[in-house]
């Protein structure tokens, strides 16, 4: 689930609140630290602090070799396998208690890798519906499932291995899963082959979440997501990617996309990617004011509230229609369908000069001057800051859906809840929007490194808060869990104290609700803020995690390639960092132990000792408060304690001392405060 961090009602001792910190250019403004041994008569305090642990070489998961490179880009052989999808669909709404999809997909399957392939794998996650799937057995059982239905009903599956001859072939269903052998290997490095596969699934009710029915006042919302099979990843860490569906999210391959969609006529239908036969399912004046809406930057009305029962909103009111999307360069799509939508649009603006359009659909219910009627300001805001801050969005078009409330992002569409308003209805657009550029954009694995995405999305969030309309919603926090403030960093230590806690780089299948919100969002997010503000500086940071982007678009990093892209694109040996923060669960605590004037007076110097009371060292920043009112800032290198636990730092001569504070501005998080100023008697 994706519903964003700031929305969770489960974790009302562990919500993480986050905002920019003070930043190092605060601190090049100081002076430089000169370092001392600690003498005899003040030896180092007791403490778990272990600096041959802490910068220890660091083994990374995944090995460097000839696909992933030790830059912690693609290396020079790295493949990735391709499947591109023609798809057709047909909505039943005749039962209401039960409707159903029934399609067909045609998946070209295109083998890159260096191996032949006897057996193909595919997810079924409607499967997730049925009585009995693993997934009620995971963390969240003890929270039994409304109804169920049979899943996905496969009819037929028939293989065409390039000889234009379509064989029939048995298949294999496990769970969310499904196998199927071939009649010959696939041959590696460019092997193609068509499969096609005849199926049908029950559409879940509400209860389904992120694919489901919804009642409006004027019709159903149908939120149509998962809804053919897809192909599993093959590639270079595991071979055959084949974890069960248990509730974390998707891994999958990239390619193109054409498909139909065949629904009642009094239906809209809004999906990932083109509408390419809009002349043939839209009347002549939505046509004029979708042209109108792809050059104003203010919203355009495609189809009013007044016109949602309106017969002549449809160009009929009786049969089926069918609706035609294409989608370039994706790993999924989706679509939901409604006669109850009002649908608005507006331009896109993208770097050097490219457009595209955000539209939303929803119910009456959602109409409002706080409501659903600035889903695309906030659409087309955060698209615009995302792509100019990190990379272009892709895709011409981008849909915000207002349905039951499910908070799911997929390909150039998001289902977020039509009664969603205010800053909420902002929050969730943002985050489930930013999911394009983690995991759309860079397809890390999401069933087993939530963090990459989820952390890395809500890190981004942050500052996108901070930029639309001024700050309007800014700065990203929990009002509901920290009314009127609280600081940021500190609403994690209860996760750092927790010794029952996971670490960021465990499973999410096996984290508890307890957990799972703060340790693949909020812990990640504010690592990375950490990184950027107090260890690297924006400029190092960005021009990092750019690069990083950029080469891993539409491709399969690791955990790994994150971790040597950001070292080797910052120019900077993170590995203590990673150590404490990603792979385990290590908190700071830093003190400082006492301040003595060098050679008795102030103007000869002073000298202050500083500790580590706990395993996680951070640069810090000294302040020297002066009997005149005057100030100094002094950085801490974190090669301050590559061999100690205590150090003193010389000062140069100045004015009478009158306090000393480790990081006084409040940015690192610091378990005990109390601890962190020296006041001079």
């Amino acid at each position: 689930m994706t519903t964003p961090w700031f929305r969770r009602a489960a974790l009302p001792a562990l919500v993480l609140v986050l905002i920019g910190g003070a930043g190092l250019a605060q601190m090049r403004s100081g002076g430089t630290a000169r370092l001392e041994k600690p003498t005899d008569a003040n030896p180092a305090p007791a403490t778990p602090y272990r600096p041959f642990d802490a910068f220890a070489p660091l083994t990374l998961p995944q090995a460097v070799n000839q696909y992933r490179s030790g830059s912690g880009l693609p290396g020079p052989a790295y493949w990735q396998n391709r499947a591109d999808y023609e798809l057709t669909a047909r909505l039943d709404t005749a039962r209401a208690d039960a409707p159903s999809l029934t399609g067909t997909a045609v998946i070209r399957y295109t083998n890159n890798s260096p191996d032949a392939l006897d057996r193909l794998w595919l997810q079924l996650d409607q499967n997730i519906y049925r009585k009995g799937a693993r997934a009620a057995v995971t963390s969240g059982g003890d929270r039994p499932r409304p109804g169920s239905t049979d899943g996905f009903v496969i009819k037929t599956v028939t293989v065409d291995m390039g000889d234009g001859n379509a064989t029939a072939l048995p298949f294999h269903v496990d769970d969310t899963r499904m196998w199927v052998d071939l009649p010959k290997p696939l041959a590696a490095r460019g092997g193609k082959l068509a499969l096609r596969i005849d199926y049908g699934y029950t559409i879940p009710g509400t209860w389904g979440g992120r694919t489901a029915h919804t009642p409006t006042k004027n019709g159903e919302i149908y939120e149509i997501a998962q809804w053919y099979p897809r192909m599993a990843v093959y590639d270079d860490l595991r071979g055959w990617d084949t974890l069960p569906y248990l509730g974390s999210e998707f891994y999958l391959e990239y390619g193109d996309f054409d498909y139909t969609v065949t629904v009642p006529a009094t239906m809209l239908v809004a999906g990932s990617g083109e509408l390419v036969n809009g002349a043939e399912v839209l009347t002549p004046t939505q046509l004029t004011r979708l042209d109108q809406a792809r050059t104003s930057d203010a919203t355009v009305l495609i189809r009013t509230p007044e016109e949602v029962t309106d017969p002549r909103s449809r160009p009929r009111g009786d049969g089926e229609m069918t609706w035609h999307f294409r989608m370039r360069n994706t790993r999924d799509v989706v679509f939901a369908a409604s006669a109850a939508f009002v649908w608005d649009a507006a331009r896109v603006n993208l770097p050097e000069g490219g457009h595209a359009l955000a539209m939303s659909v929803y119910p009456v219910e959602g109409v409002g001057s706080d409501k659903w009627n600035r889903s695309t300001e906030y659409l087309k805001a955060s698209i615009e800051h995302f792509s100019a801050q990190w990379f272009p969005y892709p895709w011409p078009v981008a849909v915000n859906l207002g349905g039951h409330g499910a908070g799911m992002e997929y390909p150039g569409m998001v289902f977020d809840g039509y009664k969603d308003q205010g800053k909420d209805l902002y929050w969730i657009t943002a985050h489930e929007i930013g999911h394009t550029w983690f995991p759309m954009i860079v397809g890390s694995n999401e069933r087993r490194d939530a963090w990459m995405d989820e952390g890395s999305n809500t890190f981004i969030d942050i500052y996108a808060q901070d930029a639309f309309n001024h700050g309007e919603y800014a700065p990203k926090r929990d009002g509901e869990y920290a009314p009127g403030g609280g600081n940021p960093v500190d609403e994690i230590l209860p996760l750092l104290t927790d010794a029952a806690a996971p670490n960021i780089i465990n499973a999410p299948d096996g984290m508890s609700e307890k957990y799972r919100h703060p340790v693949s969002y909020f812990k990640p997010a504010l690592g990375l803020v950490l990184l950027r503000e107090q260890v690297l500086g924006p400029e190092r940071f960005d021009a990092a995690l750019r690069r990083y982007i950029r080469a891993w678009a539409f491709k399969h990093p690791s955990p790994s390639d994150f971790f040597r892209a950001m070292e080797s694109g910052a120019g900077e040996d993170l590995t203590w960092f990673w150590r404490g923060w990603y792979f385990n669960n290590w908190a700071a605590d830093f003190a400082v132990r006492k301040v003595d004037y060098a050679d008795g007076g102030p103007d000869k110097g002073a000298l202050v000792t500083l500790a580590v009371l706990d395993r996680l060292v951070l640069p810090a920043t000294l302040r020297v408060d002066y009997a005149d009112g005057s100030q100094r800032m002094v950085r801490v290198p974190v090669e301050t304690w590559r061999g100690k636990a205590e150090a003193t730092i010389r000062l140069d001569g100045g004015p009478a001392i009158r306090r000393v504070t480790v990081d006084p501005d409040h940015v690192l998080p610091d378990l005990n405060r109390g601890n962190n100023v020296w006041e001079m008697r």
